[in-house]
């Protein structure tokens, strides 16, 4: 398949700054194989107008639930430790089969259709999400939640399902679907068992996707029980010796983000997610300062109900400028960033996706400039960060297939998706209206 996107305004990134040029971009099956004057010798079979358009990289979602939307606008207004023990978990045990994946497809089109091209996800329920990944088109780091301590059956259990996952799934769609290991966080994981996480996961060459540092309960428990920080203690266990990406980490000291730094350890910071369940938010700009590689994630739409990077940018880029009282603690260049090139950078695509260059894959998104809130078009850039809320997302690429059209999901049935999970949040007793 060849598609040519004609004429459109186009988001590079050259000497540590993103800019806007009008061109030309060509695809030839899953990779951009030109961007200026179209060759006279490429024939597309597809011929996107890009007059009054915005192209960007497609965003990355470095950390989230996907299969959660089953759960959204069902445990709000709750602290962290009552909203997961108390309400989450509860109704994680009530899924059953085939729940995760219509929920992940709802989370997939949600994402989709607000430019998201790749995701990092963490799940409880082995293949139903690597399924819908499969199915829907979209580029996915995809991780099974681990929990244990010791030789425990359950954690053993877990452990053994994440690796037949990443046996069956790992050579399908083209490469678009990648695996690391995920040991939930450093409370429900013990030692040995992370131990034992950080040995297999270097056999099967994956990398570490983990919560740390998201409460301050945490905090204070593993202290008690370990006399050091969650960083800490996860950097005894070796699991730092691997590409590890760390959500959230809300509460560090110095010697955490030194750590992280030393480690080239990835920060997924979940501004929504965090501010919503009363965590705090990262030290971004600290963390920046010391070169950790800075992502960002939306978390579960069970705590941010929204899985819209575009909502997360905003606040990434407002939050750190007002408590640190400083109108470039986060630019809109630095935003843009995160959520792009250091994403694919922590999800160990960096070459791979992330940026609109020769060579790279086709993950990309169409912007509608006509959009009222995003008139008139002075600093695209800054509109991406300030502006942009994700309803302007017209067309979605991923792979070099188009996934969005018109703002029409191809890959995905939408009715259905949203039967299927509104039958589930029935059935499970979030549902408050009427299965349609």
């Amino acid at each position: 398949m060849k598609i040519e996107i004609k004429n459109i305004q186009c988001v590079f990134y050259k000497n540590k700054s993103f800019f806007v040029e009008k061109t030309n971009v060509c695809i030839t099956d899953d990779k951009i194989s030109f961007v200026g004057k179209t060759p006279e010798g490429f024939i597309a079979d597809k011929v996107i107008d890009g007059e009054g358009k915005l192209l960007i990289p497609g965003l990355i979602n470095a950390h989230t639930h996907a299969y959660m939307t089953v759960f959204r606008n069902s445990a709000d207004d709750l602290m962290f430790n009552d909203w997961l023990f108390g309400k989450i978990m509860p109704m994680e045990d009530k899924l059953e089969k085939n729940d995760s994946y219509w929920g992940a497809m709802l989370g997939i089109s949600e994402m989709i259709k607000s430019g998201t091209t790749c995701y990092l996800d963490m799940y409880i329920a082995s293949d139903e999400n690597a399924q819908a990944a499969y199915d829907s088109g979209i580029r996915a780091v995809l991780s099974r939640g681990l929990a244990g301590f010791g030789n425990d059956e359950g954690g053993e259990r877990r452990l053994n399902e994440s690796i037949d996952e990443i046996t069956r799934w790992r050579e399908k769609g083209n490469g678009r679907l990648e695996f690391m290991l995920a040991p939930h966080a450093p409370y429900t994981c013990g030692q040995e068992y992370l131990k034992t996480i950080a040995k297999t996961a270097k056999e099967l060459g994956v990398g570490i996707h983990t919560h740390i540092s998201e409460g301050r309960k945490e905090i204070h428990d593993i202290k008690e029980k370990y006399g050091c920080s969650p960083v800490e203690y996860m950097e005894n266990t070796g699991l730092f010796e691997l590409n590890t990406v760390a959500a959230h980490c809300v509460h560090l000291s110095e010697n955490d983000i030194e750590i992280l730094s030393k480690n080239n350890v990835s920060v997924a910071t979940n501004p929504v997610s965090n501010l919503k369940l009363a965590n705090g938010f990262a030290p971004v700009p600290k963390l920046l300062g010391a070169n950790v590689n800075v992502c960002i994630g939306t978390d579960g739409a069970a705590s941010n109900n929204s899985l819209n990077l575009f909502k997360d940018l905003g606040f990434l880029a407002l939050i750190h400028k007002g408590v640190n009282e400083d109108a470039l603690a986060v630019s809109a260049n630095d935003a843009l960033k995160i959520a792009t090139l250091n994403g694919a950078k922590a999800l160990g695509l960096e070459g791979v996706t992330g940026e609109i260059k020769v060579g790279m894959k086709a993950d990309l998104s169409i912007i509608n400039l006509n959009a009222v809130n995003l008139s008139p078009s002075n600093n695209l850039i800054a509109a991406l960060s300030y502006s942009t809320n994700g309803s302007e997302v017209e067309t979605v690429i991923v792979d070099g297939k188009v996934l969005l059209e018109n703002r029409e999901l191809l890959s995905i049935d939408e009715e259905k998706v949203r039967y299927e999970v509104g039958k589930t949040a029935k059935r499970i007793g979030t549902w408050k209206g009427t299965v349609q």
